[in-house]
């Protein structure tokens, strides 16, 4: 799949230090001059303010959230239930698989023996174990996780982002509604890279949508394992002292005064917040400090495992507490995996790649982040989400995996405002069709959102200027505290 951002933070934080100071053509418009010429002399042109913009407040009916942030996993390719959050020990060998359950910290509550760390830890998770989509491609399933819209159509595979599946990402909506709160960091952060498929294709759902560009959650591209490990849009080129980098900002200034006075439409404002907070970040220790790792004790660094995701999920709790608002881990991809099964798409040799790929780096990370936020006494007021876009098929296929199944699967949720200890919803005695307590994605949405303190009926505007709710799901207050 092929990485792109409409507003990548990545080419915003590297022109500033790579564009020379050129003069714009006498041709441009004074709209475009406006949108992209003065800032292009500090080198913010181009994607990142392609695009429209919505500057239409959203009508927020505040309320105190219980918790003050939020990290998702997302475990990209969709995990299997029976292996992970609902074994089902008494169905055949070729349902079941090759792992047992065992008991949790919790009575009565058992996950896969693959999770032994996270077993000690059920005190703090509700597992909701009927969630469905009815949608069994990656695409079209993905974009209803990450936004609680259902995909139209659905069952589309290699789906593109646009009109008419351009709901904004959960966190894209977070981030558009708390842009106006005094914080260095940005209020949305998505690492280490886009979500994609084998063909390329990236999937829809990701952005922000119809909310306009500012709102698109920051994309921090990153290998966090590599021993030279550093976010590069947070530090200045050798041959961008500091001395000119501050004439660079007093340019950017003078040049805002004098835009400001010309422009009429109130759209230049938004373009320019987003350059001074790329600069602001520049010269702020707390956000340079946040991405390096190696501040972190390296006991620390291998309760998380040298693996991407574990070094990517304690990258994300190092943003939290920079006062990032919501993070989102993407189960990283690498060049490397197998075509058939990449990530958690078991589609071929299900067995082994559970044991040796995929639940341990899960476990270990998983684990690790909800003891370390226990002990920084973070966890009361940190939504810590673990989601695929489906589930897995019933039966085992020819080739020793399982496909596609978005009939009914799993999402754990651990932290501030939830019932730890809790089962929402049961599956059949296959985990192949929900039973009971139904959970769909807008209901996921829902309660992610009004634990922020964001109710459902929030409202944000489309293009059009319709007032919309940021969910029409119901809050699953079954597994609130």
């Amino acid at each position: 799949m092929m990485i792109v951002s409409s507003c990548d933070f990545g080419n915003t934080m590297q022109a500033l230090n790579d564009t020379p100071f050129v003069p714009q053509d006498r041709g441009t418009n004074r709209r475009g001059f406006l949108q992209t010429g003065g800032l292009g002399l500090l080198g913010v042109t181009g994607s990142v303010f392609a695009g429209p913009l919505n500057v239409v407040d959203a009508a927020v009916k505040g309320q105190p959230g219980r918790i003050k942030r939020c990290i998702l996993l997302f475990l990209l390719g969709g995990p299997s239930q029976h292996s992970t959050w609902d074994p089902k020990p008494d169905a055949a060998e070729e349902i079941r698989g090759a792992y047992k359950p065992i008991q949790t910290s919790v009575p009565g509550i058992q996950i896969s023996e693959l999770l032994p760390e996270t077993s000690k830890l059920m005190q703090h998770i509700a597992l909701l174990r009927a969630v469905t989509t009815g949608d069994h491609a990656h695409s079209s399933s993905g974009y209803a996780m990450l936004t609680g819209q259902p995909h139209q159509p659905t069952n589309r595979e290699g789906a593109n982002p646009g009109a008419p599946n351009d709901w904004p990402t959960f966190a894209a909506v977070v981030q558009f509604l708390r842009r106006q709160q005094p914080h260095i960091m940005p209020p949305a952060v998505r690492l280490p890279h886009h979500i994609f498929n084998t063909d390329q294709s990236v999937w829809p759902g990701q952005d922000s949508g119809f909310l306009g560009v500012p709102a698109d959650p920051w994309l921090f591209r990153c290998e966090p394992t590599s021993a030279d490990f550093q976010v590069p849009e947070f530090q200045l080129h050798r041959d961008v002292p500091d001395a000119r980098f501050g004439e660079r900002r007093k340019l950017l200034d003078h040049l805002d005064r004098r835009l400001f006075e010309m422009d009429r439409t109130g759209a230049f404002k938004s373009h320019t917040d987003i350059a001074h907070q790329a600069l602001n970040l520049l010269g702020s220790k707390t956000t340079v400090n946040a991405c390096n790792l190696a501040l972190e004790p390296a006991a620390s660094r291998d309760r998380y495992g040298s693996h991407p995701f574990g070094q990517s999920v304690l990258l994300g709790r190092r943003l939290l507490e920079a006062g990032v608002s919501v993070v989102q881990v993407n189960w990283f991809r690498s060049p490397d995996e197998p075509p058939a099964a990449p990530c958690w798409d078991s589609h071929a040799d299900e067995t082994r790649r559970l044991k040796e790929a995929l639940v341990p780096p899960l476990d270990q990370a998983y684990s690790a982040l909800l003891r370390d936020l226990i002990d920084r006494d973070m966890l009361q007021d940190t939504l810590v989400v673990c989601m695929g876009e489906f589930g897995r098929t019933p039966k085992f296929n020819a080739r020793g995996g399982r496909d596609h199944w978005g009939h009914c699967f799993s999402v754990a949720l651990a932290g501030g405002g939830v019932q730890g200890g809790s089962v929402h919803g049961s599956s059949d005695k296959h985990a192949a069709y929900p039973v009971s307590g139904v959970v769909r994605p807008h209901d996921v949405t829902a309660t992610m959102f009004d634990l922020l303190g964001h109710p459902p009926n929030t409202e944000i505007h489309d293009r059009l200027g319709r007032p919309l709710p940021v969910s029409r799901g119901r809050v699953i207050r079954e597994i609130l505290s």
